[in-house]
Formats: structure tokens, sequence, C-alpha cells
């Protein structure tokens, strides 16, 4: 255990946001998303709701600001009828850790699978949500 570092983050995890650069991309994905064919590094947090990780991730990891949408969602497949309350959760996240208020894209699902095989790495989360998968976008780190 660290001072200030959310327990939840594993030190794999912290790894990998320490290894990331500006660009670079995670993959926060539910637990139906296809994340060990998909990932270059998969890091595994069964168990954790992405909430909470997203949440604890935040408090690090800066987006990216020289984007228009730092965070991207996939996007339900038309003709489904699913509601999607945790993207309301996401959106609140981060406007309470970095004050964005439109932070999302929707990426066609496999547009999102294609983009998720090209992100730095993969975190396979236990979140039972439908479409649940987040992209973010790291930003950079300024100097105090």
């Amino acid at each position: 255990m660290l001072k200030g570092i959310p327990p939840i983050l594993s030190p794999d995890l912290l790894k990998v946001l320490m290894e990331m650069g500006h660009g670079d991309d995670i993959v926060l994905a539910d637990g139906n998303f296809p994340a060990a064919s998909h990932a270059q590094r998969l890091i595994r947090c069964d168990g954790h709701g992405i909430p909470a990780l997203l949440d604890a991730i935040l408090q690090l990891l800066p987006l990216d600001p020289y984007v228009e949408r730092p965070a991207a969602l996939m996007q339900v497949v038309p003709g489904e009828t699913v509601e999607t309350p945790i993207w309301g959760t996401y959106g609140d996240i981060i406007r309470d850790r970095t004050g964005l208020s439109e932070p999302f894209e929707e990426v066609e699902r496999f547009a999102f699978y294609e983009r998720a095989k090209r992100a730095y790495a993969v975190v396979a989360t236990g979140e039972g949500a439908l479409y649940a998968n987040l992209i973010l976008k790291k930003g950079v780190v300024k100097p105090d």
C-alpha cells in the first residue's frame, strides 16, 4: 500500500498508467467484452465495476485536452433497446475529476473493437452493465 494511491488500483494497473504516454488509449472493458483476444496488454480487475476504477484512475491520469472528446463509449447497436444509465455515471465522474462536461464520443461497435486492439492496454473488469465499455485517451502531466 502507498499513501495517496487508491487501493483499487493494482500494481499492474499502476505500472501501465505510468508507462502510457500522451495520446495513448486505455480501455475499461465490461464483463462481456472480448478483452483477452483484443488486448496488447491485458490487466485483470475481475470483481470490480468500472465506475470505481474510473474514479480511481482519474485521480492519477489526465485526459487529453488536445482532442475534442478524450473518452469514447461503445455505441448501442441500432435496433437494440438497451438503457445505458452507466454512461451518466461516467459523465458525473469525469465532470467531477476533470471539469469536462461533454467528454464522450460514441463509437460503432466494430470500430470500437478495432480501436481497442490498438489501445495501449485493456482492463478487464467485472462490470455487468451492458455497453459499459469506455476508452480514455491520456493527456499530458503538466509540471506544477
